[in-house]
């Protein structure tokens, strides 16, 4: 059996359909964000990001720098082990209550990714509930739709924020049976919004628990920075809370947030969380620090989404085919997987930009995408400079003008 070759098959496969992805070496300079030196030997050397997942720039913010430093020469590198085998860090236990007060709630726990957080969190849940059913929006995430997989419990997919369906589907279920409904506040390929309380609404009616991911909102909406539940004033409704503490925040991580007793059964129930080497007390630290200044300031906030609405409405004007929506995200509609790369290399190549092109899996074929994530450091001028290069490879490509 040649098994180099098998796999050698998957992966030519992966190139013939377009879809295979090429990781662009970068490397990010304290103080230059969103500017950063570019080692993939495509284009300038210098270059502008413009799909980072750091939204506010918070991985350079001198006082999550100052706390990440500190805690390192203090307490060194790792965590030691598990949480439960010498890693229970105070900077962890810290961390966690500021997440909890971050989301009014009475404890959370941390993981080492919002990936784990999410899958261990919703496969544990569901197995401790007799019975479970659960319903999960059908653009959840692939962290969700894996952990309601190994749940393995009864599932029904309810048509995207579509909330008439997901009444229908409630409807269906005997009234004593366990419910868990998963959704995400901010989609983050097309940028939409969930109707969080109207899903409240429904779960207070059938009896149904709520799991809500905020990762793309967390640190961006609310007074505090809660996320779209915190700016909705719905945080309280919703019995877990899942973000991360990689975007937004700008460290690395994710966690869970909700009553006590909940967070406690994950603690100890969930495999991912037993087995795994805690998170590192430097990278609490300096995430305790982002969500700390993130709590108190809003000059972060404010910008970012006027930098957001500002490139929005100069790239329509130029007539570009954007995906209008109301959150920070503005995507930036291809439609093919081989011309999104394209334009993603032509970018990198002609103009110093970089944009990740987004294809299948991550996406449906056919709305394969440019998707854009301005921050408050993206000046007019790099506005400027990006809507000019978008149209020189939009006619160069001849790519449609308006989305799909």
């Amino acid at each position: 059996m040649d098994y180099e070759a098998l796999f050698g098959q998957a992966v030519d496969t992966l190139h013939a359909e377009r879809r295979y992805r090429v990781f662009t070496e970068l490397a990010r300079n304290c103080g230059s964000f969103p500017v950063a030196d570019n080692f993939s030997g495509i284009g300038p050397e210098k270059i502008t990001i413009w799909c980072s997942n750091d939204y506010l720039g918070m991985g350079q913010h001198p006082a999550v720098l100052a706390a990440l430093k500190q805690a390192a020469d203090q307490f060194g590198a790792g965590a030691g082990g598990t949480r439960n085998i010498s890693g229970n860090s105070h900077a962890v236990v810290e961390l966690e209550a500021e997440l909890a007060a971050l989301h009014g709630k009475e404890a959370a726990l941390v993981f080492m990714s919002g990936y784990i957080a999410n899958q261990t969190s919703l496969a544990t849940l569901a197995r401790l509930l007799p019975d479970c059913i659960i319903l999960s929006d059908a653009d959840n995430h692939n962290s969700m739709i894996e952990g309601i997989r190994q749940a393995g419990c009864e599932k029904k997919i309810f048509r995207h924020n579509d909330v008439a369906h997901l009444e229908e589907l409630l409807q269906a279920q005997p009234a004593g049976r366990p419910k868990l409904v998963a959704f995400e506040s901010v989609y983050s390929m097309d940028g939409d919004i969930a109707p969080i309380h109207a899903i409240c609404d429904l779960a207070d009616k059938y009896g149904a628990m709520t799991y809500l991911d905020e990762v793309h909102a967390v640190g961006l909406y609310g007074d505090h920075g809660g996320g779209i539940a915190d700016r909705d004033q719905a945080m309280h409704r919703l019995h877990i809370i899942q973000g991360t503490l990689g975007k937004a925040f700008g460290v690395v991580g994710g966690y869970i947030a909700g009553p006590k007793i909940m967070v406690d059964a994950v603690r100890s129930y969930a495999p991912a969380f037993i087995f795994s080497t805690a998170m590192p007390p430097a990278i609490a630290a300096a995430a305790t620090a982002s969500v700390r200044h993130l709590r108190s300031s809003q000059a972060e906030r404010t910008r970012h989404q006027e930098r957001a609405a500002t490139l929005r409405r100069m790239l329509l004007n130029a007539g570009l085919p954007v995906l209008v929506n109301q959150s920070h995200i503005v995507p930036v509609m291809v439609g093919d997987a081989g011309l999104c790369k394209a334009a993603s290399d032509m970018l990198l190549a002609d103009h110093g930009i970089y944009i990740q092109p987004i294809n299948f899996p991550t996406v449906p074929r056919g709305t394969e995408r440019l998707r854009i994530t301005p921050s408050p450091f993206h000046t007019d001028a790099m506005m400027q400079a990006l809507t000019r290069a978008l149209l020189d490879v939009w006619q160069r490509l001849g790519l449609r003008r308006e989305a799909a």
